[in-house]
């Protein structure tokens, strides 16, 4: 409590401390009540029925449903091709493209998220 407020509430402490004594417990009747109350309104689980296929081992399908599909696949494509790119490039060749960014005095200039993140960070 804050010193103000022990001071407005000096001549109502003891009543304070006396509710804070004899906290109303629930009785066990209402406990079994709402208990069941609640049981009542709970769904029962459902059990998921997996269909059984044969496994041939990991399809095709199987792995683009798992990477999220042909867009998700390109994407990773693309990534690779410019990661490859980025690794083969020679660092001055590299470093005369990417001067660009240290031209200009814009956040934004090589990479357009990090306007987002500076602005995160209140700068």
């Amino acid at each position: 409590m804050t010193d103000k407020r022990k001071a407005e509430e000096a001549g109502l402490g003891p009543w304070f401390d006396a509710g804070r004594a004899e906290a109303p417990a629930p009785s066990g009747d209402w406990l079994a009540r709402m208990e069941a109350m609640a049981l009542e309104e709970q769904r029962a689980p459902a059990v998921a029925v997996m269909p059984e296929r044969e496994s041939r081992g990991v399809r095709l399908r199987d792995l683009l449903r798992v990477l999220g599909g042909w867009p998700a696949v390109a994407g990773l494509a693309a990534a690779c091709a410019a990661g490859v790119w980025f690794g083969a490039v020679s660092p001055a060749t590299f470093s005369d493209w990417t001067s660009v960014a240290t031209v200009s005095d814009s956040y934004t200039t090589f990479e357009p998220a990090s306007g987002f993140d500076v602005a995160m960070l209140g700068y």
